[in-house]
């Protein structure tokens, strides 16, 4: 498609006319005055031409104003089904006593005259939108270098570079948000994509695998663009699961990447984990202990074997490369989190994301809702907007309320999540980790005043044999699937190592 029109219209931007003129360029705000009226005269010769540019312009983008308001009217009245000319428009500024400030009809009949097809509008467009992304970028750049000189003690160094960041992440995305309408047929091909590789796994996987069977035979595997909770009281075993998870997902995408596995699905890329209320290193002890095998509290303590510290540097060893990272900012607001996935994504990939846990991050920068319950609802609102924004799984711990404390059967249900409702609402799959042996440990049966010895050997001996039934296992109740079923899942958890693995399969079905 040549055009010459538009082949001047670029011209002065490409053109290399002596350093006098590239230092002008370099001071004057990037700008093309002329093809902004060439779009402008395109939309007032054939209304169609609107269609084109209306995805990605809106009236800020013109670096003339005038431009940009006759761009808002004449989107109005498309909008309306009415005819946009400069007829129509100059009784609609005359109505608004603004057709003086847009240059008058004389204007108006000057921008139609302006002869554009319909084909090259799409062109121009692009073009004031480029042109309005500079004029963004320099804006920025000297915000950015005004705030550096300017010595504030309440703004440190790294949240100027923390907000600078931000706002270049917002304007690359800016025209990349919306997405629009995709066929049918297009979303069918997705699904048939996603059953076949559903297939080739034996229907077990499709997503990212959380390393542990029954989990991914319940779920198939952590699903991108889902929000996932994971929920449980104090001591259940919520950040020792997740880390689990997570650790299981990082060794998986570490031994894809070293095969040359390439998936649609995510599956390879690092596990970002946010640990509001732990220290990175304890998150790694806690890894450590269960890759060596050997007692993190002792490892604490120091108590180690000749034979421990070697298992210790052996693990290590073996762990360097897994792609984890660990980020333990206390308090990280929700939009500061969004911008280092978006970050992390870029720089080694994504394939998963662990938050540790949700109520205790801070609702986004320019949040202005009142109360805490609004404060939840936005940040589950924002995690859910992440995960389809950037592909991948979003695993979110919670607390529960102290309800569960006062029932006879402890075990959590949906009504239990703290604070806000819309956890339940915003979440793809809602989990409850419940360790019953944690309860009887802490009910162990004493003899009452008039109970006979013979009565209260019976109960327990009923306690003993229940506390051995359940001990070293956990149970991960799904309560909440959108897209399979709900029920339970019986694990091994080890609390020397804070380790949770499969069950074996002949122990699970004598329970049952």
């Amino acid at each position: 498609m040549n055009d010459p029109q538009l082949d001047a219209l670029f011209a002065p931007l490409s053109s290399d006319s002596g350093t006098e003129n590239q230092l002008q360029l370099e001071r004057t705000p990037p700008h093309n005055f002329e093809a902004e009226a060439a779009l402008l005269g395109a939309i007032l010769n054939n209304n169609a031409a609107y269609e084109r540019v209306s995805d990605i312009l809106r009236p800020e983008h013109f670096a003339d104003a005038r431009h940009g308001r006759i761009f808002e009217a004449s989107g109005k009245l498309i909008e309306r089904g009415q005819l946009a000319n400069p007829v129509t428009l100059s009784a609609f500024f005359r109505q608004d006593e603004h057709l003086a400030e847009i240059g008058g009809p004389g204007y108006l009949a000057e921008l139609s005259n302006n002869l554009v097809s319909v084909i090259n509008a799409g062109d121009y467009g692009k073009l004031v939108y480029d042109l309005y992304l500079r004029r963004e970028l320099i804006e920025i750049g000297e915000d950015v270098v005004n705030e550096a000189y300017r010595h504030d003690i309440d703004i440190e160094a790294p949240q100027q570079i923390e907000q600078a960041e931000q706002r270049l992440f917002s304007l690359a995305t800016s025209g990349s948000a919306e997405s629009g309408f995709v066929s049918f047929g297009a979303s069918l091909t997705k699904a048939v994509e996603n059953a076949e590789n559903a297939f080739r796994n034996a229907g077990k996987v499709v997503g990212v695998t959380s390393g542990l069977r029954d989990i991914d035979r319940k779920l198939g595997g952590l699903h991108p663009s889902d929000l996932l909770i994971l929920a449980g009281r104090p001591s259940m075993g919520k950040t020792a699961l997740a880390m689990n998870l997570a650790f299981n997902a990082a060794i998986a995408s570490q031994q894809n990447r070293a095969g040359g596995t390439e998936t649609k699905e995510g599956k390879l890329g690092a596990i970002a984990v946010f640990s509001l209320e732990m220290a990175a290193e304890q998150l790694a002890a806690r890894l450590l202990s269960q890759a060596a095998e050997v007692s993190g509290d002792n490892m604490r303590r120091g108590d180690l074997t000749e034979e421990d510290f070697e298992r210790l540097v052996t693990a290590t060893q073996e762990l360097n490369a897994v792609p984890l990272y660990i980020d333990d900012t206390p308090a990280l607001p929700v939009s500061t989190l969004r911008t280092r996935c978006r970050r992390l994504k870029r720089q080694q990939g994504l394939a998963m994301i662990v938050v540790d846990y949700l109520q205790l991050l801070s609702p986004p920068t320019n949040f202005r809702g009142d109360g805490r319950v609004q404060e939840i609802s936005e940040i589950t609102r924002s995690l859910k907007a992440i995960a389809k924004e950037l592909e991948v799984p979003v695993l979110a711990l919670s607390q529960l309320s102290r309800a569960v404390e006062q029932r006879d059967d402890k075990r959590p249900q949906l009504s239990d999540l703290r604070e806000s409702g819309s956890i339940e609402q915003d979440a793809d799959v809602v989990m409850f980790i419940y360790r019953e042996q944690y309860y009887l440990e802490r009910g162990e049966p004493a003899q009452k005043p008039e109970e006979s010895t013979d009565k209260f050997g019976e109960r327990y001996a009923q306690w003993q044999d229940r506390l051995n039934l359940v001990y070293n296992t956990a149970e991960v109740i799904i309560a909440k699937q959108r897209h399979g079923p709900v029920g339970s899942v019986r694990l091994f958890f080890d609390g020397n190592y804070t380790k949770f693995g499969d069950l074996d399969q002949t122990i699970d079905e004598e329970h049952e």
